[in-house]
């Protein structure tokens, strides 16, 4: 049976992952997930294909008290109140185009410091702003097999897929495009593949390059014909919210 194997997100867009047991799905997605952004000097979002440290900062957000805490390389912690009350910041950087506020707290001086130039933290403007689609999947058998062409386990965290699957034929997502499933509490409907990135080559806990995952993807299964995107995982919508826990089986239905 094929069921939910990790759970992974992060409140700030780049930082380091977190992998809860359980999280609730509304229709835009995990609410906490990427709702946090950082922009640099130029006021354009920090991508992360190109920047590197942001991996080794951890955040953690209470939605409901709206608090944010960050742990810092160093072990340093702050925390401060998550409400956006800076200036507005619209930035269409990469793929995503985003509008938000500023959030002023004690985090600045310490982030600015990480990236050796100024550095703001920015909430996105609605819940979602900072996916391209609501939610992301890859299975162990894609990943396996990618660990085929790796000559070694490749870490799924590479990928920073909102849910990883087991029991499945490796790229076996690939053909749920249109299809809707139960997973857990929830229903989504399946999409299309995810386009990939440099991100993917950088190691998840250091930051740096270290395994070029887009070579090795392109080499066995080549590139899409109409724009040369490399493809490994696949996106879903949420058609009926519910809450989905590491273990939930994951079944078609119709």
């Amino acid at each position: 049976m094929k069921r939910v194997a990790a759970i992974s997100f992060s409140p700030v867009k780049g930082f380091r992952l977190a992998h809860p047991e359980e999280i609730e799905l509304g229709l835009d997605g995990v609410a906490e997930n990427r709702r946090f952004f950082l922009v640099g000097p130029d006021g354009e979002r920090l991508r992360s294909s190109l920047t590197a440290w942001p991996v080794l900062v951890r955040a953690s957000y209470d939605a409901e008290g709206e608090r944010l805490r960050m742990t810092f390389p160093d072990g340093v912690e702050v925390e401060g109140d998550a409400t956006a009350l800076g200036d507005a910041v619209h930035s269409s950087a990469g793929s995503l185009d985003l509008h938000g506020r500023v959030v002023d707290g004690p985090w600045e001086e310490r982030l600015s410091a990480l990236a050796g130039h100024p550095v703001r933290l920015v909430r996105a403007d609605r819940t979602g702003a900072g996916l391209n689609e609501p939610l992301t999947f890859v299975s162990d058998g894609s990943l396996g097999r990618l660990s085929q062409e790796a000559d070694g386990e490749v870490d799924p965290r590479r990928f920073r897929m909102l849910f990883e699957l087991s029991g499945c034929d490796p790229h076996e997502e690939d053909t749920w495009d249109g299809r809707a499933f139960a997973v857990g509490d929830a229903h989504v409907r399946f999409g299309g593949p995810v386009e990939r990135c440099a991100v993917t080559t950088r190691d998840p806990d250091t930051g740096a390059v270290d395994l070029d995952t887009l070579r090795l993807i392109k080499g066995y299964r080549g590139q899409r014909p109409e724009d040369g995107a490399i493809l490994f995982g696949v996106y879903a919508q949420v058609e009926r919210p519910g809450r989905v826990r590491v273990g939930d089986p994951v079944e078609p239905l119709g």
